[in-house]
């Protein structure tokens, strides 16, 4: 056999791991479960066979010279043969394993390294160095920690230990966030495989420029929209901003904006769909389990941040449409919705309904999953059914399509699965060191302050997710930051689950976060613009989404289930719509009464920020002088302009 067929069989292989994933995946939703160990022994398992056939060394990184490429097998051939017996030696004794009698012997520790190895490399492979860094970061600090100075000094674990704890005890490798990625994660990702095969994403994008054309700045207000609903189905920033950015960011364009600020928008709004209910990313499920918090309240907790995120993104954009005297899509170019358009709809809108519905009942989120799956594919067929006999083409295509569609879910599940089995690595870790408590050390800094406690957790928060998807970035800054973020809540009485969705949100906008801005990078070449520059006003339009986990910490009524209380609700409101207007024309400098001086533009900005500050007396003060100025924009009108040329503020 070539080298260049033994790729295409290693795909081959892989895309039917892939496939055979995701099938056991709806087999332990549907039809029956298996035993925990098994299950997250074997769910790694297969998910590292999957990664290893579907990006060999080989072709990750081609090369035209036989010599390097056959090299290139060689080492993957013996990372598989390696890992398939650190595999079967495992399985047969993980019950001694498990219950602590068994004794361990050099082969075992060897074995035990071959298979950390692997699951590194892999994490390499598919999610880059960061990830991968990260781990071994914390594995030297388990061996150096007698020698390290501080709060990060402990008594140190030899490498014997290290092993016992990351690859054969039920905090590592194949410890509990392997068995809720298997069990909750991975059905939510076919989930939305189903639905963005289906036609769902097309449909989306067409009533999200219908519904947009009228406004200034459409497109990059139907980006909004679309990556807001797309999130619901891929759970994941750089997705939205491959799939609904390769439509939007060129209409963006075509309409005034600036490459970079359409690539920013396009990322800003594609990061929010993580945060997006109901599926809110495969972090949101242990936002659930590590609060113990059921997932439907999870969902209506989430609902009111999202709403404000997304309309200081719309009011950033529409202020920077007026800037550019950009106008209103003209009513002939304007997309139309037929009856037909609406029926289609129900491709999205049914599936997601039915699955808000049956987690109403009280049933699990993963049955939900399956039950909307199964709800997508029977209407889609009908549609398409419908459509044909009509003489229109389908929106979900081929029937085949879903079976590729499957497979690859089972792919990015495969990928998902890696990451966790890194993170169990760090969790093992930090476990056995305590340095999730240590840093309470840190944030002690404050010195009683909770604000200033939060800040450096968001800056912690921040640092630590870069360059990472938000799931094991949540993770990270979960083992290492909270425990010390949840002391300290509770000493001021904010409940845990403000606390995880504090973390949960910095998890998320640390991928627009230079310098190692993920969605804003993904989003660049799309848009023909500089990664940097495009990371730096995603950052920009997103500013106020900085400031929203602030605000619902310091004001749980956001939230609507803990201390709730509806004066409360709606004073925060009313300051979040206010302080979202008055920075983003204090930004633009320009609001839909013209051009704005630079004391007022100062004035509005930090009006908007103040105004956001956790003091009644900073609250009052800052709301007013924000109503004022706003009154005061409409009372004295600017003289007009002509249309902006200069970059943004």
């Amino acid at each position: 056999m070539t080298l260049d067929r033994l790729g295409l069989a290693s795909t081959k292989v892989g895309r039917a791991l892939a496939l055979a994933l995701a099938v056991l995946t709806l087999y332990l939703v549907v039809i029956a479960l298996i035993d925990e160990n098994i299950l997250r022994l074997g769910v790694i398992a297969i998910s590292a066979l999957i990664v290893l056939f579907i990006e060999p060394l080989a072709i990750k990184y081609p090369t035209s010279s036989p010599l390097r490429r056959l090299f290139s097998w060689i080492i993957d051939g013996i990372l598989l043969i390696g890992f398939l017996i650190t595999v079967y030696w495992f399985w047969i004794t993980a019950d001694e394993l498990w219950e602590g009698v068994f004794d361990f012997e050099t082969s075992h520790i060897v074995t035990g390294y071959f298979g950390l190895i692997v699951i590194l490399e892999l994490t390499r492979r598919t999610f880059g160095p960061p990830l991968m860094l990260v781990t071994l970061l914390f594995i030297v600090y388990a061996v150096l920690g007698r020698d390290l100075p501080w709060i990060l000094q402990h008594a140190g674990i030899d490498w014997t230990e290290i092993i016992r704890t990351t690859w054969y005890s039920q905090d590592g490798v194949f410890g509990r966030p392997a068995s809720i990625v298997a069990n909750l994660v991975l059905i939510f990702i076919i989930f939305g495989a189903i639905l963005e095969a289906s036609g769902a994403g097309a449909i989306l994008l067409k009533m999200s420029f219908a519904a947009t054309a009228a406004i200034r700045g459409g497109p990059a207000h139907a980006a909004i929209m679309a990556s807001a609903l797309f999130g619901t189905m891929s759970g994941s920033a750089m997705a939205n901003v491959v799939g609904t950015g390769v439509f939007t960011i060129p209409m963006i364009k075509k309409r005034g904006f600036k490459p970079p600020f359409a690539g920013a928008v396009e990322a800003a709004a594609s990061c929010s769909g993580q945060v997006t209910p109901p599926i809110m990313a495969a972090a949101a499920f242990f936002v659930a389990d590590y609060t113990g918090t059921p997932y439907l309240i999870l969902i209506v907790a989430a609902l009111m941040p999202a709403f404000f995120k997304y309309i200081s993104i719309f009011a950033q954009v529409y202020a920077e449409a007026i800037r550019l005297d950009i106008k209103p899509i003209p009513k002939a170019e304007r997309e139309r919705l037929t009856r037909y358009d609406w029926l289609q709809s129900l491709r999205f809108f049914l599936p997601v309904a039915a699955l808000i519905v049956v987690l109403i009942e009280g049933r699990s989120p993963a049955m939900a999953a399956a039950i909307a799956m199964a709800l997508a594919l029977v209407m889609s067929f009908a549609l398409d059914l419908m459509g044909r006999a009509r003489g229109l083409k389908a929106l979900g295509g081929d029937p085949l399509r879903y079976v590729k569609a499957i497979a690859e879910s089972g792919y990015q599940c495969a990928r998902i699965m890696v990451a966790v089995g890194a993170i169990g690595i760090i969790i093992g870790v930090v476990n056995e060191t305590g340095v999730g408590i240590r840093f309470a050390q840190l944030l002690s800094v404050g010195n009683g302050s909770l604000f200033l406690a939060f800040v450096f957790a968001m800056l912690g928060s921040l640092v630590l997710g870069m360059g990472l998807p938000t799931l094991p970035a949540y993770l990270i800054i979960v083992l290492i930051l909270g425990p010390a973020i949840v002391q300290l809540g509770e000493d001021a009485g904010v409940t845990l689950l403000a606390v995880h969705l504090f973390v949960f949100y910095f998890a998320a906008l640390s991928s627009l976060t230079p310098p190692v801005a993920l969605a804003a990078y993904a989003a660049a070449p799309i848009a023909g613009a500089k990664p940097f520059e495009t990371a730096i006003q995603s950052v920009r339009i997103s500013l106020v989404s900085f400031i929203i986990p602030f605000v619902f910490v310091f004001n749980p009524s956001l939230l609507l289930i803990d201390k709730f209380d509806i004066i409360d609700f709606v004073w925060v409101s009313a300051r979040l719509l206010l302080a979202i207007w008055m920075v983003a024309t204090g930004f633009a400098g320009y609001d839909s009464t013209g051009r704005l001086s630079l004391p007022i533009r100062i004035l509005r900005l930090g009006a908007g920020f103040v105004m956001l500050y956790p003091s009644l007396v900073f609250e009052a003060a800052a709301f007013a002088v924000g109503s004022i100025l706003y009154i005061m924009g409409w009372i004295v009108r600017p003289r007009t302009r002509k249309p902006a040329d200069a970059p943004s503020a």
